[in-house]
């Protein structure tokens, strides 16, 4: 093979590249005019890192120019499109700090929230940025009632709740299968006080339920259990509620200490980590 014609078959496989990849160039971009324009057409068409190529620098050099807040609150987008959770915590972090008057700023709050809840881990793990999110979804709710995003927030901040519960319920089943039931209790407890508008009351209260009777308890667990029962009737909790009381009914009655071998009615040590008591509660368990 002659060196020209390598030579033009190297053209060819480059152009071809070329165009194969053509999706993926930076639109030229004159002046800094429709640069915002140009890189929310990219947004919408989710070439989400060909967005940030285009504002990055921008976000940075083009503070006080009309549209900057529109071009860091963009920019957030995009990482988030990216699922870059901490880029685009720092953009919606930076419109609440430098820019409140923007038309974007309340969005941008709601957007903040999805950034840290981007950073969160599931329900077995910490939940430190779960949290994070729900008190930023909250101070959205608070602030910008009615806003675009606020009934999206709401659908969050039941699912942050969810979570956060979810983990408490866990800890208390984990303390349950260990038979440190008063230590269970306490988690229990913070489910059905704090957490009662999620899904995991039910759970919290079979759990407690299942504590209440191993510490000597059963007949008020059973009694708990009936009313389940009775209140769910043909429903998944009501239908758990009767499987339990099935088994429960089995178990050592109260103050029968020969069936439960000399075991104490109350744990004589609390483990080392144990949540607090709550004070002043409606329920107690």
């Amino acid at each position: 093979m002659s060196s020209r014609l390598r030579t033009a078959l190297a053209a060819c496989a480059l152009a071809a590249l070329a165009a194969g990849c053509g999706a993926a160039v930076v639109p030229s971009i004159h002046s800094d005019t429709n640069r915002v324009a140009v890189a929310r057409g990219l947004y919408e068409r989710r070439e989400f890192t060909l967005a940030v190529d285009v504002l990055s620098s921008y976000a940075t050099t083009g503070t006080g120019n009309a549209d900057i807040d529109q071009a860091v609150y963009l920019l957030g987008l995009s990482y988030l499109g990216q699922k870059d959770w901490v880029n685009a915590q720092a953009q919606f972090e930076r419109i609440a700090r430098d820019y409140p008057e923007s038309d974007s700023a309340a969005a941008a709050m709601f957007q903040l929230g999805e950034a840290m809840f981007g950073q969160s881990r599931p329900s077995d793990f910490d939940q430190e940025f779960t949290l994070k999110a729900l008190q930023q979804w909250e101070t959205y709710v608070r602030t910008s009632p009615g806003d675009t995003y606020a009934r999206r927030a709401d659908a969050r901040i039941a699912e942050c709740r969810t979570r956060l519960a979810r983990k408490l319920w866990r800890s208390g089943d984990v303390y349950v299968k260990q038979k440190l039931y008063t230590a269970a209790k306490l988690y229990f407890a913070d489910v059905i006080n704090e957490y009662a508008d999620t899904p995991v009351l039910g759970d919290a209260i079979l759990g407690n339920a299942v504590a209440d009777a191993r510490l000597g308890k059963r007949d008020s667990a059973l009694a708990v259990l009936r009313g389940l029962e009775q209140q769910f009737s043909g429903q998944p909790l009501g239908i758990k509620a009767a499987e339990l009381r099935v088994k429960m009914e089995k178990w050592p009655a109260e103050g029968d200490r020969s069936k439960r071998r000399n075991r104490p009615i109350e744990a004589p040590v609390q483990p080392a980590g144990s949540p607090v008591a709550p004070a002043g509660t409606s329920y107690t368990p």
